[in-house]
């Protein structure tokens, strides 16, 4: 499975942020390219530890999140955290540079160091949260055609 923490996925994912466009139309959902960038950002920020969201009722929690992480692709339809999608985009430019710094500088957080739960997923080891943070990253870039 791949995962943000292998650096050759990394650039792949780099690599595809280069060819998205503000313009480009979704294959699904409601999102702009220029709002689905903001999420990324902002869920890119919540796996950095940055920010926390509330987690949800999830019956067999660590069994949903292996059949999520490692068995099911993402369901085209998958239910956001309002948090995730609060952020206005910026300026195209501006958003591609701070999503790609993020991209570029995502790891886990030093040993020690406690990250607030996944609202769906709970508790996380760092091997999850790479492959959790590719996959949604890939998710979302096929959403529009990159």
């Amino acid at each position: 499975m791949p995962t943000i923490f292998d650096s050759a996925a990394r650039q792949q994912l780099l690599t595809r942020l280069d060819r998205l466009a503000p313009t480009a139309t979704p294959r699904w959902g409601r999102m702009t390219a220029p709002q689905m960038v903001s999420h990324l950002i902002e869920s890119y920020r919540f796996g950095a530890g940055e920010l926390t969201l509330p987690l949800w009722v999830v019956p067999f929690r660590p069994i949903v999140r292996w059949v999520a992480l490692y068995v099911l692709p993402f369901p085209k339809a998958a239910p956001a955290a309002p948090q995730l999608l609060a952020r206005a985009p910026d300026a195209w430019a501006t958003d591609v540079a701070a999503l790609r710094e993020r991209i570029a500088r995502f790891a886990p957080p030093p040993v020690g160091t406690s990250r607030p739960p996944h609202p769906i997923f709970g508790v996380m080891r760092d091997a999850d949260l790479g492959v959790l943070a590719y996959k949604h990253t890939d998710h979302h870039f096929r959403q529009f055609g990159v």
